[in-house]
């Protein structure tokens, strides 16, 4: 399980808040992004400009989360992990785990963690995943500009406007 963790690009993660209002977003990564600190925890880094916080505001209010880890081009295979999360700020997470990779290694500069201390963890089978195939392409990772980021894409705030 850990060695699928360490390889995976990207985590689905599920929160809700207080009144138990949901939401679910996308974190992504070189694999390894994701951090097996030790047999009950993992962590995940959030980046400037992930746009919404609204998991951050949901962790704050409510600790539960869902994360769903899917191998789309190997194995075909997904893992569930559901526990409880917290905030850590990047420099305080490193004291503690110095094995954590520089920055650098990582490709970008994590502003702060999501700790999760995992209550289960389980299979999600192979029948309805689709197999992918992998595109390497330049991101832009730290970028602000809205076009690269996807901007109104939806056409969201046009419709608001008018």
């Amino acid at each position: 399980m850990i060695e699928f963790i360490k390889r995976m690009e990207m985590v689905f993660v599920a929160t809700s808040d207080a009144k138990g209002e949901c939401d679910s977003s996308l974190r992504a990564g070189e694999p390894g992004f994701i951090q097996v600190l030790d047999d009950k925890h993992l962590a995940y880094p959030e980046y400037r400009g992930n746009g919404v916080h609204a998991s951050l505001g949901n962790i704050i209010e409510n600790g539960h989360v869902g994360l769903l880890m899917v191998d789309f081009v190997e194995d075909l295979i997904g893992l569930h992990v559901n526990g409880r999360a917290w905030i850590v700020e990047d420099d305080l997470l490193r004291a503690e785990h110095p094995e954590i990779p520089a920055a650098e290694d990582l490709g970008r500069r994590p502003e702060r963690w999501v700790v999760v201390e995992v209550e289960e963890a389980y299979i999600h089978c192979r029948k309805h995943i689709p197999r992918m195939a992998r595109v390497h392409e330049r991101r832009e990772w730290g970028t602000d500009d809205p076009g690269r980021k996807g901007g109104d894409y939806f056409g969201a705030k046009a419709e608001r406007r008018g």
